[in-house]
């Protein structure tokens, strides 16, 4: 095992890396870790040069995101097919909304595999935003450094340090003037909740690209027989099986429902134009679950309400930690929180996805019901329902 202090550095292998950033979970407080893809001059080429949870592929897959969640986000790295452009990968982590200072996170470690640990000494640290370590190409070979500074300003300053700059109410200037080069990338999370329950969305072409919508919930060890949420439904179950889905309603008058529980898995290039991306039955997946609608056809639809439900094992949903999250071309992420005590009610109408004005509207809900047909009363849907499988 090499150890590395702040500052040291060791050679690593050119073949694919797993590099892992683990950490103590501190309440109310989100970390996200990221990847930036920097030339010579320690500056990003443009957006896709940054790998982070609305963004989890880039250069060809050189760079994954492979998982992130409490307490832990899990890289790849395939040195030998990052572009030759590309001079440094730094990892960095970033206090969502600057909720706490690393001084709050008592564990931080980057582990690369092959041996090589860099735990990053957090103790007194003011700063809201780190650059822990960086891979960096010397004299043909790649090498590994541990860095451990950082930002107290939070994300602003460190995506201004790597060349790019956060969407932010712009000031008007009392005369004109040419703005030098930069690269704009708008990372900001949206959390709908009470205080704020809808977003709108507006592009002016009406073109919105593919929209992304991802459930992801809790993976506790299955087998840790600590007789929590997800061990309880273990058995010949297999555990909890929890499924997005959702009603569609088109410009057209069409009907219909996409989701796993019947097989509906609907379409991307023709009606209706939204498509479920398989079906994780057990929670393995580190994505969790996708829905995509194609956001060049957004003028044909009329309202989409994105739901959740509980196929197998007793419902619990403060316990599953579930997380609905939106993304979109150019937009920040959107993200839901199933947070609330839904009882024994299995099925929970997450999010309203609306089509005002060519826009797209998008609204909290977090209702709970106990079926399909519930929920389609509930929203005046319209549809029948009979019982079905998967």
């Amino acid at each position: 095992m090499t150890l590395l202090a702040p500052g040291a550095n060791t050679g690593v292998n050119t073949q694919t890396l797993n590099v892992t950033v683990s950490y103590s979970p501190v309440p109310c407080a989100e970390l996200d870790v990221s990847a930036f893809l920097l030339t010579a001059s320690g500056k990003v080429r443009g957006d896709n040069d940054m790998c982070f949870f609305g963004q989890k592929t880039v250069n060809n897959g050189a760079v994954k995101l492979l998982e992130s969640g409490p307490g832990r986000a899990v890289f790849s790295l395939d040195l030998q097919a990052i572009d030759p452009a590309v001079d440094k990968v730094a990892l960095t982590a970033t206090v969502y909304e600057k909720k706490a200072k690393f001084s709050a996170f008592p564990h931080l470690t980057v582990a690369v595999s092959g041996g090589i640990e860099a735990s990053i000494p957090t103790q007194g640290m003011s700063e809201t935003a780190l650059i822990l370590g960086e891979f960096y190409r010397r004299q043909g070979a790649w090498k590994f450094r541990c860095v451990a500074q950082g930002f107290a300003g939070g994300l602003a300053p460190l995506a201004e340090h790597f060349g790019m700059e956060i969407d932010a109410p712009v000031t008007p200037s009392p005369a004109p003037v040419v703005p030098a080069p930069v690269t704009r990338v708008n990372l900001s999370k949206v959390t709908l909740d009470k205080q704020r329950p809808s977003i709108s969305l507006v592009k002016n072409d009406g073109d919105f690209g593919e929209i992304k919508i991802n459930l992801n919930w809790n993976r506790a060890p299955q087998n840790s027989g600590g007789g929590g949420f997800f061990a309880a439904l273990l058995g010949k179950s297999g555990g909890i099986d929890l499924d997005v889905g959702c009603l569609y309603e088109l410009q057209n008058g069409r009907k219909g429902a996409v989701q796993a529980l019947g097989n509906a898995f609907g379409e991307f290039a023709d009606e209706p134009f939204i498509q479920l991306m398989g079906d994780d039955r057990t929670g393995a997946a580190s994505d969790g679950e996708w829905l995509r609608i194609n956001g060049k056809q957004w003028h044909a639809v009329r309202r989409v309400l994105v739901y959740a439900f509980i196929y197998k094992g007793a419902p619990n949903w403060q316990a599953t930690d579930g997380v609905i999250s939106l993304y979109m071309p150019g937009e920040p992420p959107v993200e839901v929180r199933l947070s609330e005590e839904g009882g024994s009610k299995g099925m929970c109408a997450v999010v309203l996805l609306e089509n005002i004005g060519g826009s797209v509207k998008v609204n909290r809900k977090v209702e709970f019901y106990n079926g399909h047909s519930d929920m389609d009363t509930a929203f005046g849907w319209g549809m029948r329902w009979a019982a079905g499988s998967k």
